[in-house]
């Protein structure tokens, strides 16, 4: 036999940008309505909003409709609620209104747990008949349900909220202080905060691209790419962008991670234990390079002006390759695994300690 089920699925219009079909006096053809708070609203927007929710209502019954017909034996038709009633709206609300006071319905025991259910029945189908040698099994036959069938189920497990890397120092009492901003609002008045992320998202995408390029065809390529993106930049940021991409992909120092066994934009995610919590990480990494014996993980930062030692990195870089360093250190067993920051203005790398990671990412698991 064939067995169609119909969950509850309440359906509501609520949606602030509710489309309406204009009236053709004042309004011919299909308008938007935004629906902001109902102390502002009008009786247009109550009259298109009562019409939304029988549109709904409408569309709502028609696909109970097309549940129910696609049965070709028995249809099942169950609900559940939490504490709250169901409205009566609901699908099972609908078919136990219109069937249960039918002289075709019955109520019987569930033949689990007791409760009542009833059964619609209409029409008379013939006994099936029973193949050779085949004997009818008696109900009894089947032995009782297991008891964990009717315990209660644990309690449900949230998952961990995704923590970013990069902000993962909002998790730290002393991480908490915000970078120092060295530009001088005097002579560096002119540089609008949105171009300077422009300029890191371009500089970021060349230096993702550019190592899978041959290298005679690299400049005229970067130079394409930042004449789309940067047209309406100085001409001369455009030529500094250039002349940092170029400088970083000609450094004999950083051959290694642009080789084209390293790998651009590398996703990855892990769960951490932050202070007696299991966290879960979710970040990526801008420049991946694995060889027999070490794992590097470089991040790009477009700082101006680029710190200059250790001592003038923000804690929360540091914090940031910690986490990488520790979701893939399980991944690479035996290798030592290595994390530098890539500062394109000048540029220049900074290679982060291992205890100095350490120490950072001790704070904040609290271990």
């Amino acid at each position: 036999q064939r067995w169609q089920s119909a969950r509850d699925s309440p359906c509501r219009p609520n949606s602030r940008l509710m489309p309406f079909d204009g009236s053709g006096a004042n309004w011919d053809g299909k308008g938007y309505l935004w629906r902001s708070a109902s102390d502002v609203a009008n009786g247009f927007s109550k009259a298109a909003a009562a019409r939304a929710r029988e549109l709904a209502d409408d569309e709502y019954r028609r696909l109970l409709y097309v549940g129910m017909t696609r049965a070709e034996d028995r249809l099942i038709v169950c609900g559940y609620h939490g504490k709250r009633a169901p409205n009566a709206g609901t699908w099972h609300s609908i078919v136990s209104r219109a069937l249960i006071g039918a002289p075709e319905s019955e109520q019987r025991a569930h033949p689990a747990g007791g409760e009542p259910v009833h059964r619609f029945h209409v029409t008379k189908l013939p006994p099936v008949a029973l193949a050779s040698g085949e004997q009818a099994r008696p109900t009894d036959a089947f032995g009782p349900l297991p008891a964990t069938l009717f315990r209660p189920l644990p309690p449900f497990e949230d998952l961990p909220r995704p923590l970013s890397p990069s902000g993962a120092a909002a998790l730290i009492d002393e991480g908490k202080e915000a970078v120092v901003d060295k530009a001088s609002p005097v002579l560096d008045a002119d540089a609008e905060p949105g171009f300077a992320v422009l300029r890191g998202l371009a500089l970021h995408k060349l230096l993702q691209m550019l190592p899978g390029i041959a290298e005679p065809e690299r400049q005229r390529a970067a130079e394409r790419y930042l004449l789309r993106t940067g047209a309406d930049w100085p001409p001369s940021e455009r030529e500094k962008a250039l002349a940092s991409v170029t400088s970083i992909l000609a450094d004999p120092g950083l051959g290694q991670l642009f080789a084209p066994s390293s790998r651009a934009e590398v996703a990855i995610m892990g769960s951490l234990e932050v202070k007696g919590k299991k966290r879960s990480i979710s970040g990526k990494i801008d420049r991946l390079a694995v060889t027999s014996d070490t794992v590097s993980i470089v991040d790009y930062k477009t700082n101006r002006p680029a710190p200059s030692t250790l001592a003038e990195v923000p804690p929360a870089y540091l914090l940031q390759l910690a986490l990488y360093r520790a979701l893939l250190q399980p991944l690479y067993p035996g290798r030592t695994v290595k994390a530098a920051l890539l500062f394109t203005e000048a540029p220049r790398l900074i290679e982060l300690p291992a205890g100095a990671m350490d120490d950072a990412l001790a704070r904040l698991t609290g271990a």
